[in-house]
């Protein structure tokens, strides 16, 4: 996909998307309203997620992850394999 590219279907906006030299993935998206998300996916098989209402996900590849929710005061929410 390159950057800058509609999806309304969707409701968002591609902002930028790569890969680094490491071979690790990124994407950043804009839902408009100042809402945005990105994430990332790299080659180690973790990967992060910053969602458009401010919760984030990451899962390290090995079995572990962690949901944060949107609300700074909720608990964090972990589980493992």
């Amino acid at each position: 996909m390159s950057d800058n590219a509609n999806n309304s279907n969707s409701g968002y906006t591609y902002t930028g998307s790569g890969t680094n030299s490491q071979g690790n993935h990124y994407c950043s998206r804009d839902y408009g309203n100042d809402s945005n998300s990105y994430h990332y996916s790299n080659t180690d098989g973790s990967y992060y997620y910053a969602n458009p209402d401010g919760s984030t996900y990451h899962n390290d590849g090995k079995g572990s992850s962690t949901y944060t929710p949107s609300d700074s005061n909720a608990s964090n929410k972990s589980s493992s394999k």
